[in-house]
C-alpha cells in the first residue's frame, strides 16, 4: 500500500481517500493533491514515486512538468497586463506585433489569441526544433501564417501555438519573456514553486514522466470496429493533413520531448511549466480572492476572463470545448468541482483550477501520463473536493 503524506483538514478526508484510490486502482506512481479553501490549504498530499528507475521518493516539493496547464498561468500572465491598462485584449494583436498583421491577420484581436479563436493551429512549414525552443524563429513564423480558417468564425484548440502567440502578445507589451514576467510578477510575490522555463538548479526536483501505452490502437483497426462517437477523430487521427495532427506538428521533428533538459529550459508557454501541486492551488487561490495579502485579479478582471468566449464542435480535438480567455470553462468531460470553474487540464491528466462560487482552488500533478477517456484520476479527486463541502 503506498503511503500517503501531507496534510487535510477535518471535511476533507474523502480528498485522501480519493488520493490513496489513484495508487490502488488508477495507476498512479507518483503525485500530489492540493486544494486551497478561502485563500488557505485545507488539502496538501503527495506520494509514490518520482522516478520508478531510481526509486527517488516523491517529496513535498517535487517538481512536474504539466503540459497544458501551464495556459492557465500564462493566461493569467496576461490577464495581470490587461488590469494594468497595458494590454487591451479586444485591440488588434498588431498593435503590439505589427508583423502579426501579414496574410489577413490585421484585425484579429488579441481576445481571440487567448479563446482559441485565431485559425493559428498549424503552420504550412514546421518550425526546426532548435530555432523554435529559441522562440523568435517560431513567433517569425506564426507572424507571417495565414489562418487556417476565417477568425472569430469557430474555434480549435491552439495547443501548440498558443503559448507563443500569446507569450509573443506578453513580451513585447511587458518587454520580458513570458517565463520571466510570470516568475517575476506572479510567482515571485506569491511565493510559487512553478516555471515557464526550468532554471538549471531546480533539474534535480523534477520528477521522471512514465507513459503508458493505449491498450488498443484505434487508428490500426478497421473503421467499422471503432466505436460510433469516436469514427471522425479516427479519421482526423489517421489524416496526417488534419488540423487534429498538424495542431501539434508545428515542429520538426513533431514530437517534442518534453523530458529533455533542453524543451525543459526553454519557455514553451502552452506546454512546459514545470510546478506543484501546492503551487498550481495556490495560484488559482489568488485568483479568486486574497492569499497571504496577495489577490493577482480584480473581480473585474476575472469576470472578463472567465466569461465564456467559445464553445461547441471543436475544429481541431473534434469534441465539444468551452473557453473563456484563456481558461478553460467545465463541460462534461472536465466538470471541475462546478458550473462556475474555470481552469485548465493537461495531456496524461494534470489539472489547476478554481471554483469562486465555493472559494475552491485545486491542482493536481502527477508523473504516470495516462488521459484519454478513461482516465478518472483527477476527476475522482475533484470529485471529493465536491463531497467534502457538502
Amino acid at each position: 500500500m503506498t503511503v500517503i503524506n501531507g496534510e487535510v483538514a477535518a471535511g476533507f478526508e474523502p480528498v485522501r481517500e480519493a488520493f490513496a484510490a489513484n495508487f490502488a486502482r488508477r495507476e498512479d506512481i507518483g503525485a500530489a493533491v492540493c486544494v486551497y479553501q478561502d485563500g488557505r490549504p485545507v488539502v496538501d498530499l503527495w506520494a509514490g514515486v518520482a522516478d520508478p528507475d531510481t526509486g527517488r521518493p516523491w517529496e513535498r516539493d517535487t517538481l512536474q512538468l504539466v503540459y497544458s496547464v501551464t495556459k492557465g498561468a500564462t493566461a493569467t500572465a496576461a490577464h495581470l497586463l490587461a488590469q494594468r491598462g497595458a494590454l487591451d485584449l479586444d485591440a488588434p494583436v498588431a498593435v503590439y506585433w505589427p508583423e502579426f498583421a501579414a496574410n489577413g491577420k490585421a484585425e484579429i484581436p488579441v481576445r481571440w489569441l487567448l479563446s482559441h479563436q485565431a485559425g493559428l493551429v498549424a503552420l504550412d512549414q514546421p518550425v526546426p526544433m532548435a530555432e523554435a525552443l529559441a522562440w523568435h524563429p517560431m513567433a517569425a513564423a506564426l507572424a507571417a501564417q495565414r489562418p487556417q480558417w476565417t477568425p472569430g468564425t469557430g474555434h480549435g484548440y491552439h495547443g501548440r501555438t498558443w503559448g507563443w502567440l500569446v507569450g509573443e502578445v506578453i513580451r513585447r507589451v511587458s518587454g520580458r519573456t513570458p517565463g520571466r514576467f510570470f516568475a517575476e510578477e506572479i510567482a515571485g510575490p506569491l511565493g510559487l514553486d512553478f516555471f515557464i522555463g526550468l532554471p538549471p538548479g531546480e533539474c534535480g526536483r523534477v520528477s521522471r514522466m512514465v507513459y503508458r501505452k493505449p491498450d488498443v490502437d484505434l487508428t490500426t483497426v478497421p473503421e467499422e470496429s471503432v466505436p460510433e462517437d469516436l469514427r471522425d477523430l479516427v479519421a482526423a487521427w489517421r489524416d496526417p493533413n488534419s488540423l487534429s495532427n498538424r495542431a501539434f506538428a508545428v515542429t520538426d521533428p513533431a514530437n517534442i520531448d518534453f523530458g529533455s533538459p533542453e524543451v525543459q529550459a526553454a519557455e514553451l508557454p502552452s506546454s512546459n511549466g514545470i510546478g506543484t501541486a501546492h503551487a498550481l492551488a495556490r495560484m488559482y487561490a489568488a485568483l479568486i480572492g486574497e492569499v497571504d495579502g496577495v489577490r493577482l485579479l480584480t473581480p473585474e478582471t476575472l469576470a472578463s476572463a472567465t466569461e465564456e468566449q467559445a464553445s461547441g464542435q471543436d475544429r481541431v480535438m473534434l469534441a465539444t470545448s468551452r473557453f473563456g480567455t484563456g481558461f478553460m470553462l467545465p463541460t462534461d468531460a472536465v466538470p471541475m468541482a462546478g458550473p462556475a470553474a474555470f481552469g485548465h487540464t493537461g495531456r496524461g491528466g494534470s489539472l489547476g483550477f478554481a471554483d469562486p462560487a465555493h472559494g475552491i482552488a485545486f491542482g493536481y500533478v502527477m508523473n504516470h501520463i495516462i488521459g484519454g477517456p478513461d482516465d478518472a484520476r483527477a476527476t475522482t479527486l475533484a470529485k471529493a473536493v465536491r463531497r467534502s463541502l457538502t
